[in-house]
């Protein structure tokens, strides 16, 4: 296997990153090992695992051909989100609110816009746990009302706890992704009944087998969700999707659209809000700096000596640098 290190810019900053780098894997096929910078090897190593096997393995047998997808507006200004929504086929869209302490004014603005810019759309919002459970509570209803119902809000507070409150309080349906991929019990959220649905990503749980498990064992409603990766990221988040036996939301697939360029030639981005499932290759980066390469290069280490000794990876493999 040989691993490349990728870079990329964003159009606007996202959850306060402006650029966005990983490793792109070869074997068999492509696959992407991504983890942010704020999570340790172990944690790491599970996006790895999931890497290698869509290098290696392959995906299981597409039950779909192509996969309902939302928008995803960032938090930008009412008058970006406005003409983002405006511009978009899809008919769900995805709004990013509470970026910052004191946001709710623009967060209200922005659903507003998106509102009037698509009428009959579903629109989610999340909000990535930045709230206690008064502040999640006063909130939601407020921008339920901003954006003429909301389909659902995701992750409004960081613990499993904060979710129950909440959603025994408020109306709007109550998404888990946080304290499913990143909980010491991803089961919790279900046995608890702390919220609706379930937001899944593959490669933080190890690779799209692992969350075809994960999935069957939650016993809910499923989204399936991208965790802002190329499009060889998304292309297991796909084939994810495409495995499920059912699919009563529009996924979070269409972030390549966030990036000003892909490292792909033609991203896996909708199309009448549908993405159609087919594979991709790696062929381009922004230029990777030596100290860059260099720290994926030990980060690579740590991962594969934890994900080794788990029994998740095996044999040798090649760290080649800058993708060109």
């Amino acid at each position: 296997m040989k691993f490349y290190v990728y870079r990329l810019a964003l159009k606007n900053r996202f959850r306060k990153l402006t650029v966005r780098d990983g490793l792109v894997v070869h074997g068999k096929g492509w696959g992407e090992v991504s983890p942010f910078w704020d999570y340790d090897a172990v944690e790491s190593a599970r996006w790895l695992a999931a890497g290698v096997e869509a290098a290696n393995l392959g995906y299981p047998v597409a039950l779909r051909e192509s996969i309902p997808v939302n928008e995803t507006i960032a938090a930008v200004d009412a008058e970006v989100a406005h003409a983002l929504a405006a511009a978009s086929t899809c008919s769900t869209l995805k709004v990013k609110i509470a970026d910052h302490p004191g946001a709710l004014c623009e967060d209200l603005a922005r659903l507003e816009a998106v509102r009037d810019a698509q009428p009959a759309a579903k629109i989610r919002i999340d909000a990535n746990a930045a709230w206690d459970v008064d502040t999640a509570v006063a909130h939601i209803r407020q921008m339920d009302r901003a954006a003429g119902g909301l389909e659902y809000v995701e992750q409004p507070c960081p613990s499993v706890d904060e979710l129950l409150a909440v959603r025994r309080r408020v109306e709007v349906p109550i998404a888990a992704d946080e304290s499913i991929r990143r909980g010491a019990d991803p089961l919790e959220v279900a046995r608890r009944g702390a919220a609706d649905l379930a937001v899944v990503k593959n490669q933080p749980l190890g690779g799209v087998r692992a969350a075809l498990e994960l999935a069957e064992r939650l016993q809910m409603p499923v989204v399936v969700s991208s965790a802002l990766e190329s499009s060889v990221g998304l292309r297991a988040g796909l084939a994810f999707a495409a495995a499920l036996p059912e699919l009563p939301y529009a996924c979070g697939l269409a972030t390549s659209r966030l990036f000003t360029q892909d490292i792909v030639d033609h991203p896996l981005a909708p199309v009448g809000g549908e993405i159609e499932i087919r594979d991709v290759a790696p062929v381009r980066s922004l230029p990777v700096s030596a100290k860059l390469s260099r720290a994926w290069e030990e980060r690579l280490a740590q991962m594969w000596a934890v994900a080794s000794a788990q029994g998740k990876v095996s044999g040798e493999y090649k760290f080649m640098g800058g993708l060109a």
